[in-house]
């Protein structure tokens, strides 16, 4: 639906919104993503309600951990970006949990086999050694995770054709769960699809999402952001597709 809205209009919008914590509630009516058909966040409040230790890693601000309704006797979460860890302390206070600050290829400042579950939705990196180290004898770990080539129709507009590493695949998270002794016991993967209705939209999900247009700024790419605008006006839309996978892997007992 195109909007009556000017192009510097939407584009000082998209890049006045703070960008901290994921909750991506700014986008409605503006852009919409397709969600997994696993429903992560019920899946998340099953295993999180049979658990006795569980541990979110790089928790964002906590808001999708907040959600569920019965959290373990212990939970702890880490997170490695400022902003989003004060929030990630002020939403999962009421939980019980304890945010730590670490960074996101860091070693857990946790002893071996702490936690009976280890999640993770959209890690900018696994440290599987690490996580195998932290679960007990049996225990799992569960995540969703951006797949390879996520919203590349968006990324090569931008910046032209880019190549598509496998640094995300579902493939290569399987064989690194198993190098670090892990049995992978679901593997999912899903392409969603993915509208953006003006461009102010766009600016907003490139100062957030950063490693969809690495560098991204308004200036940089003022020339492309026109170039998309009008075509939004035109056409209505921009369609791509976000990439996610689901892994979950055990610890031998």
């Amino acid at each position: 639906m195109a909007t009556s809205a000017t192009f510097s209009e939407l584009v000082t919008e998209g890049a006045a919104e703070p960008v901290e914590g994921w909750d991506f509630s700014w986008f409605e009516g503006r852009a919409s993503e397709e969600r997994p058909a696993w429903g992560y966040s019920r899946l998340l409040a099953e295993r999180m309600g049979a658990a006795t230790a569980a541990l979110d890693i790089q928790t964002g601000g906590g808001e999708v951990l907040a959600g569920i309704p019965h959290p373990p006797p212990v939970l702890a979460a880490t997170e490695s970006w400022p902003p989003n860890l004060e929030l990630a302390r002020l939403n999962l206070r009421p939980l019980g949990a304890t945010v730590s600050a670490v960074a996101d290829e860091n070693d857990l400042p946790f002893p071996d086999e702490s936690f009976d579950l280890v999640v993770s939705r959209h890690p900018t990196v696994t440290g599987w050694p690490q996580i195998a180290r932290v679960l007990r004898p049996g225990g799992t770990y569960f995540s969703q995770q951006v797949g390879a080539g996520s919203n590349r129709e968006l990324t090569d507009f931008m910046m032209g054709p880019q190549p598509v590493g496998q640094e995300r695949s579902p493939q290569r998270a399987r064989a690194q769960a198993q190098d670090a002794g892990l049995a992978v016991i679901d593997l999912r993967e899903q392409a969603l699809r993915v509208q953006f209705l003006d461009v102010g939209a766009v600016v907003y999900f490139l100062r957030k999402v950063l490693w969809t247009v690495p560098g991204f700024t308004v200036d940089r790419y003022r020339d492309r952001l026109a170039r998309l605008h009008d075509q939004i006006q035109a056409e209505g839309a921009f369609g791509c597709h976000a990439q996610r996978f689901l892994i979950e892997a055990r610890k031998p007992a």
